[in-house]
């Protein structure tokens, strides 16, 4: 090769260390994209990787964590971090593997961040100050030639862009700078550790959506707990780190480093990049240039060519790939937890009220219906005195002395009102008592407590008596009109007609409520007695297996009418619960998840960088000063 060769290739070298390779993909139509679809120059496995993720990112939308479980509010935060992470860095970065590289710079208040942005680009482009917080929005520094990446929904869609001064809720400002190298973007974030809630949560996503990660501590900071908290996270998902130690006095570098790298080293992070800024004095808000030609060289480092910056940005969505694989698992379980809880919600109303239409039913077939009041208005009806005396005789007598007694005896509907009452009563009571017996049993738990809220269900209806009433009162009638068409055979007509309708109904409703085993005392015999009259008559009239069916089917309607008005109360209770549509457990997530091919990880990508390299050598050999500025750039061209 001739002189010349070499003089061209030197230039074309220095060119990439200065930010000026052309060899960045063109943004094309990707960034102005509105239906998320892969760009349709994708590969086979990234078409894949794309689809899957966008599957994933539908199943993950669609959770619903409504129920106040035990931590729910970890996996409502984390299924937000998820889909964050989707949107703001995986489908874009898979969609466009040569998009630049977004680089977040974040860290702890006061750490330095916008100063460090600020001197890396020689120009105030994110204010900085003693107030705190002091970056609010974040600000996004790329070379004027990628504008067109970042001006789109592409990357962070949830944030609204502006350009120019001043700041805005939930907004990403864009400043172009020609130092920015093309190929690279840094995006100053506010402080993971504000006391504002909102720039912690943002400071957090940003990160989230970062290619890599330049982490900003202090020398009194550096072991402050937030910060190794989302260091962490970095790790888990294999992330690009760097971590800047700003402000450092030289009498501390040795020691504060060796510390450092010890920690990095434990939390799993053994290939982040450990740079350093010394303390210095600021003109015009800017550091010295050597303060920052770490930092600067570094960077410079890894946006040099096209290929450094795809292995990198293949190399992080790998992780986050991977980081996914044991992060959706989690709120698949969640979403488990979900349906279980509101199944046992609902399964709690329903049986409480199930076993208060089975308590209805033992109480109108045990007897205890006959007490008081129905009792005293049977017995007036029928007579006491010589009906009584005659339980012993044939059919025959009994029907002639019933026919006697019954004629010029007061009417049955007397009878039929004490029943209706106290049937009324009976399924008021039992409706209560299973609306107590919820209540007590959701207002015990979270997820319950919070959809009692609002809500009269300690009690039943107030309109329940008067349709548990109107019930009575249909079936009731049905009652008679079954003795009705019983009695239209010619052979029982005129039976029917010396007794009445309403007396044999009334006479039926009695043997469906005869049981004694709720009786006590005097009650058995007198009760008993009349039930046993009653179905007497009503066998005398219509046979044994007429009685039998008649009692069947009367009996059939009134359950089936108490467990209509007592699930109109459940659903009280469950429809609270049926509007939050808890239904779908975590199976979509793990089919979705299941669909995410794992992309193949790149050639091994030391973020650290050769010079990193080459110190640890010099450091081995006993030299301590790093070579800066230009001499180290020349320095690594021709190594």
């Amino acid at each position: 090769m001739g002189p010349g060769s070499k003089k061209r290739s030197r230039r074309s070298s220095w060119a990439e260390l200065s930010g000026h390779d052309r060899r960045v993909s063109s943004p094309g139509t990707a960034p102005g994209r509105e239906d998320g679809a892969p760009d349709p120059g994708l590969a086979g496995p990234e078409r894949d990787l794309a689809a899957g993720l966008a599957a994933l990112r539908a199943a993950v939308a669609d959770l619903r964590l409504p129920l106040e479980v035990a931590g729910v509010e970890e996996a409502r935060a984390e299924a937000a971090r998820v889909l964050a992470q989707l949107d703001d860095h995986l489908l874009p970065r898979v969609r466009q593997m040569g998009a630049p590289l977004l680089a977040v710079v974040g860290g702890s208040t006061g750490a330095g961040k916008s100063t460090l942005v600020n001197s890396l680009v020689g120009a105030v482009v994110s204010p900085a100050g003693v107030l705190r917080p002091t970056t609010r929005s974040p600000v996004l520094v790329h070379h004027p030639d990628d504008q067109a990446w970042f001006v789109g929904d592409r990357v962070l869609p949830g944030l609204s862009r502006w350009q120019g001064e001043g700041e805005g809720p939930r907004s990403l400002r864009l400043v172009g700078h020609p130092a920015v190298p093309r190929g690279l973007a840094l995006l100053d974030a506010p402080d993971i550790d504000s006391v504002v809630a909102e720039n912690r949560e943002l400071g957090a996503q940003l990160l989230g959506a970062a290619d890599l990660w330049v982490f900003c501590t202090t020398a009194a900071r550096y072991a402050d707990a937030v910060p190794w908290d989302l260091l962490a996270q970095a790790a888990a998902r294999r992330a690009a780190v760097g971590v800047v130690l700003d402000r450092l006095e030289p009498e501390e570098r040795d020691a504060v480093r060796a510390d450092l790298g010890r920690m990095l080293v434990e939390h799993g992070l053994a290939g982040a990049r450990l740079l350093t800024v010394p303390e210095a004095e600021l003109a015009g808000g800017l550091l010295p240039p050597q303060a920052v030609v770490e930092v600067a060289d570094w960077l410079h480092g890894l946006a040099a060519d096209a290929g450094s910056r795809e292995r990198l940005a293949r190399s992080t969505v790998h992780g986050a790939v991977l980081d996914l694989m044991t992060r959706v698992p989690r709120l698949a379980e969640a979403a488990d937890a979900q349906v279980a809880h509101a199944h046992w919600l609902g399964e709690t109303a329903i049986q409480a009220y199930a076993d208060a239409a089975a308590r209805v039913d033992e109480l109108a077939s045990d007897g205890t219906m006959l007490r008081g009041e129905v009792l005293a208005r049977w017995q007036e009806f029928i007579g006491t005195g010589e009906l009584l005396r005659t339980l012993e005789a044939k059919v025959s007598t009994w029907r002639d002395r019933i026919s006697a007694g019954l004629r010029g005896k007061r009417p049955p509907e007397p009878v039929t009102a004490a029943i209706g009452a106290g049937l009324v009563d009976v399924v008021v009571d039992a409706a209560d008592r299973a609306a107590e017996r919820v209540w007590t049993t959701w207002h015990a738990d979270p997820a319950g407590a919070r959809l009692l809220d609002g809500l009269r269900l300690a009690r039943s209806s107030p309109d329940l008596r008067d349709r548990t009433a109107a019930q009575v009162r249909d079936w009731q009638g049905g009652v008679l009109d079954l003795v009705a068409t019983e009695g239209a055979d010619r052979r029982v007509t005129a039976r029917v007609l010396s007794f009445g309708v309403n007396g044999l109904g009334a006479a039926l409703m009695i043997v469906i409520f005869a049981h004694t085993g709720g009786l006590t005392g005097a009650e058995v015999g007198v009760a008993g007695g009349s039930a046993v009259l009653a179905q007497r008559l009503l066998e005398a009239i219509f046979g044994d297996d007429a009685v039998r069916r008649l009692t069947r089917v009367a009996e059939a309607d009134l359950v089936a009418r108490v467990e209509q008005l007592l699930a109109e109360e459940a659903a009280r209770a469950t429809t609270p619960l049926d509007a939050l549509d808890v239904g779908v457990d975590g199976t979509a997530l793990r089919a979705a998840l299941a669909r995410v091919p794992v992309p193949e990880a790149p050639s091994t990508t030391d973020v650290r960088g050769r010079s990193a390299e080459r110190e640890d050598g010099r450091r081995g050999r006993g030299d301590q000063t790093p070579e800066r500025g230009l001499r180290a750039w020349w320095r690594r061209l021709w190594s």
